[in-house]
């Protein structure tokens, strides 16, 4: 069986942009239904390739029709629309769901006129963009393929990320949680998968209106950064600062109440305003001012508390679920899963003994899970633990990409062990290598295909980066590559054995926080990616060559793009982001490229 999942709307962008006022270029951009566009094909059970739309049509989370994404998972596999049985959409904004939304909009409190404005404002989104016609209709206008309704299935959006968490997490009995901004109706579902049945716990379920996500995404806003985009930087700030007693925390029972059974309830839920009702509570609770919004001690005094309110609630979500299953094996997926330091907690503080987090636990994640979940509904797809499902180049396309570039650059071309060992002796030096290899990665991270790294020895290697390479703030911390085998040593994984896709924080052993200055954050932690002989053998080879050089066990590995911008994915975007940044030297397939 061939099935092909996708995300992205054509018309949402506009749709938002006209109905709510989310300017493509504004704070909004990326608040809109169906982001992080993408495409992923699952053949007679296994995942054999997936894209993000972004990597091929450079608008960093779009959220447009991935026909480009489609279009190149097809030819990967040599197949034609006409081969698909089954096209998996990550969305079910379904006749039920209609009719659920305009009976709350009869039934609420509002005038008649008030009622009126919502529904229209909803007809257009629904007819224009989410309903099953437009959905059939988008494909057909993009692709030229006249979508057979019967081909399309629609999967509730939670149940494909909880398919994508299962398609990676290895494991087969598990309970679950998801939790993101807004699935159809719901932030929040709990429940577990025993013998390959799913089972939601309505009683833990959380509605939209009271989505911690789009809170923690106002805080983002906040604090001058771009909701559903930057929410990392807020994690990063709290680093910066030590937590109050949950007591003392404003957020704590001001904006966010904890209820029986893990249940929480935000103080403006369903607020016709939206998330950005809170600007003036938080104004409030903070004694925010024109004066020092902008101040660092007030944006880390913030983020601390936003980062402990996340915690906290998710803490009381799992305490709950723990009480009502017996299963000890936990798949998190959502994109409030991408807050690795809470993830390290949860594991720590909690009776679950796993806790797995794949690398597509936000919503590019649901293309893959559309698919997944379909497959699974036929026959479990095979396990699949590798992020490497994008693109690959081949020496001819390199050389082309550079040749087009010959006046910037000059390159040798070199056997691969040579090729490894130049870039593990530069890298012992305080060097920057733009590292292009293999296919590239999915997900948000960098895992080592399309990636930036440098030796973290040297203290200000994390200054020179945020500034003369990815052009970004300067609290923010990088993540170090470690072999598995080595990762105990240098870092306390507590109850974790492996952190493949970086979706987990360790403290780092102090007899290594020096070693690896540049990669250990404010708090003496490090967001780890461990790498294995197996799961990427030339990064693997790399990164011995360079421990053997230097005695130091780790590399920092960030992603291989400037601020703004999607993670380079064609031999053209590398050697671009190589000339427009101070990167040293571009390694690229069996090139070493450095500029004029």
């Amino acid at each position: 069986m061939i099935i092909l999942g996708y995300n992205g709307f054509s018309q949402v962008a506009d749709l938002f942009a006209r109905l709510y006022g989310h300017a493509p270029d504004g704070v909004d951009r990326h608040n809109l239904i169906g982001h992080d566009a993408a495409a992923a094909l699952i053949i007679d059970g296994e995942l054999v390739a997936a894209v993000e739309e972004e990597r091929l049509n450079r608008n960093k989370k779009t959220s447009a029709f991935p026909r480009n994404a489609i279009r190149w998972c097809l030819e990967q596999a040599g197949l034609d629309y006409d081969d698909v049985d089954h096209f998996a959409f990550g969305w079910n904004h379904d006749n039920a769901y209609a009719d659920t939304t305009v009976t709350a909009v009869a039934q609420a409190p509002l005038t008649a006129e008030e009622k009126l404005t919502v529904l229209t404002t909803f007809g257009e989104l629904y007819l224009g963009a989410l309903g099953r016609t437009a959905l059939i209709e988008d494909f057909t206008r993009h692709t030229g393929y006249a979508l057979p309704d019967h081909k399309l299935v629609t999967v509730p959006h939670h149940r494909a990320h909880l398919a994508c968490g299962r398609t990676f997490a290895g494991l087969t009995d598990a309970a679950f949680l998801i939790n993101d901004g807004q699935a159809e109706r719901d932030s929040a579902i709990m429940g577990e998968i025993r013998n390959g049945k799913v089972e939601v716990f309505d009683r833990f379920t959380i509605d939209f209106g009271n989505s911690l996500a789009q809170l923690f995404g106002e805080i983002t806003r906040y604090l001058g950064f771009v909701p559903n985009n930057d929410e990392y930087k807020v994690m990063g700030l709290a680093g910066f600062g030590t937590p109050p007693a949950p007591e003392d925390n404003p957020l704590l029972g001001n904006v966010v109440t904890l209820e029986d059974d893990g249940r929480y309830a935000l103080a403006l839920a369903h607020d016709r305003r939206g998330p950005r009702a809170y600007a003036e509570l938080l104004d409030k609770l903070f004694d925010g001012h024109d004066g020092n919004r902008e101040t660092f001690e007030f944006r880390v005094r913030l983020a601390t508390a936003a980062q402990q309110l996340v915690e906290v609630v998710t803490a009381h979500q799992l305490r709950a679920l723990a009480a009502a299953t017996d299963l000890r094996d936990l798949i998190f997926e959502g994109g409030l899963a991408l807050n690795c330091v809470n993830n390290t907690k949860l594991l720590e503080d909690l009776p679950f003994e796993r806790i797995e987090v794949s690398f597509g636990a936000s919503d590019p994640g649901v293309s893959i899970g559309a698919a997944a979940h379909v497959a699974q509904s036929h026959a479990a797809p095979l396990a699949h633990t590798s992020p490497y499902l994008g693109p690959e180049y081949d020496t001819e396309q390199i050389r082309t990409a550079l040749t087009a570039h010959a006046s910037a650059v000059t390159w040798e071309e070199l056997p691969l062990d040579q090729i490894v060992e130049r870039t593990a002796e530069l890298l012992s030096g305080k060097t920057v290598i733009g590292w292009f290899q293999g296919r590239t990665e999915y997900g948000p991270r960098a895992l080592g295909n399309r990636s930036i790294l440098a030796n973290p020895s040297y203290p200000d290697m994390k200054d020179i980066i945020n500034h003369r390479v990815k052009h970004r703030e300067p609290f923010r911390p990088f993540a170090p590559l470690v072999l598995e085998e080595d990762a105990p040593t240098v870092f306390d994984l507590g109850k974790k054995h492996r952190s493949p896709y970086m979706t987990f924080v360790f403290p780092v052993r102090p007899a290594y926080r020096e070693q690896i200055a540049a990669a250990t954050h404010v708090d003496a932690t490090s967001r780890v990616q461990t790498l294995t002989d197996e799961s990427n053998p030339l990064l693997a080879r790399l990164l011995r060559a360079f421990t053997a050089r230097t005695g130091v066990r780790c590399l920092i590995n960030t992603s291989f793009n400037v601020a703004g911008e999607p993670i380079v994915c064609a031999p053209d975007d590398a050697v671009e982001c190589f000339l427009g940044t101070d990167i040293d030297h571009l390694v690229i397939g069996t090139f070493l490229v450095t500029k004029r």
